[in-house]
């Protein structure tokens, strides 16, 4: 496995999303061997940055990632998340005042049973808080040695540069991939000028684009793609095409369509770390082997020509959440 540097932090150039292990899709957290299974073969095959939140369960996904990392620590770059679970009481579901940032700090360290975290991201940005006191915070945390590194999910130009002012970003966590570009205008120039690497999540599409997802029939009444726009009515009717032209270029390549999906985010940049999310071996062993694969020209500009995807990528609360 290949190796990037976000900043100064070098990682695997693809790594590991562990939400879908415990937090949001079909049948989550309902085998946890298999998802260790998962975690330690991702290390075997080179895998060295691994993703989690204290949201995803809340809370069972970092626990689950403590008991996987135990004796294994030292071989990953560890991120986790804070800011979308208010310790304070009250309703606020978004909350980075800088007594929560503290409050979570201690609760994800103890949880993945660890002194420190490599990569601590405001997992959304909260428009209460100003993001300098955030960002404060963080670099107290830092300064403390309970954190490495500062990084910011799918926030926008102006909180990526005023954030960076008070204490320097090493990486935005945005949702990117063939389905969702929208961070290539505005926020990827930004991250370039001022040296921050991209960790894109969801590259995937959410499974779309691994050609296995034909039917909303697959997924649980618990998964959260049921009520995504995107997987909903003739939005996924036009999205299934694009599925099928990536199926085409690994046809054309020998590859799997999520192995071209990642080779094609992978040619945007060698500052940017997919962390494609899996709780099975198999799947985890599938991802990794597009660190091998290169696409011609030819066909990344077929892929970088597919049409967007229909339909919003989150439902209407979620987006509220989003900068761009």
């Amino acid at each position: 496995m290949r190796h990037i540097k976000l900043r100064d932090l070098e990682v695997s150039r693809i790594g590991l999303g562990a939400m879908g292990m415990s937090h949001g899709y079909t049948g989550s957290g309902t085998d946890d061997a298999e998802s260790v299974r998962t975690v330690h073969r991702a290390l075997e095959l080179g895998v060295t940055l691994v993703d989690t939140a204290e949201i995803y369960g809340p809370y069972t996904n970092e626990e689950l990632l403590g008991r996987a990392l135990k004796g294994r620590r030292d071989q990953v770059v560890l991120a986790t998340k804070f800011g979308l679970v208010s310790h304070g009481g009250g309703a606020r579901t978004l909350d980075s005042r800088p007594a929560n940032v503290r409050t979570a700090v201690e609760g994800s360290l103890r949880r993945l049973g660890t002194d420190h975290i490599d990569l601590y991201y405001q997992h959304r940005v909260d428009p209460d808080t100003p993001i300098e006191e955030t960002a404060g915070a963080v670099a107290g945390l830092i300064a403390e040695g309970k954190v490495r590194a500062f990084g910011l999910s799918e926030a926008g130009p102006d909180t990526i540069r005023r954030a960076h002012a008070v204490q320097p970003v090493t990486a935005v966590q945005s949702e990117y991939s063939l389905w969702t570009r929208g961070i290539e205008d505005r926020v990827l120039p930004v991250l370039r000028e001022l040296n921050i690497g991209l960790v894109p999540f969801s590259p995937l599409g959410r499974g779309l684009l691994t050609g296995a997802v034909r039917s909303t029939d697959q997924f649980d009444e618990d998964d959260f793609r049921r009520g995504n726009p995107r997987f909903t009515g003739e939005n996924f009717r036009r999205n299934l095409a694009l599925a099928d032209e990536v199926g085409a270029v690994a046809a054309e390549v020998g590859a799997t369509p999520a192995q071209v999906a990642l080779a094609w985010l992978l040619a945007q940049g060698d500052d940017i770390a997919p962390i494609p999310g899996t709780k099975r071996v198999a799947r985890v062993e599938e991802n990794t082997a597009a660190d091998a694969i290169t696409l011609t020209a030819a066909q990344l500009d077929r892929l970088g020509s597919l049409p967007p995807a229909a339909g919003d990528t989150h439902n209407e609360a979620q987006a509220r959440m989003l900068e761009r």
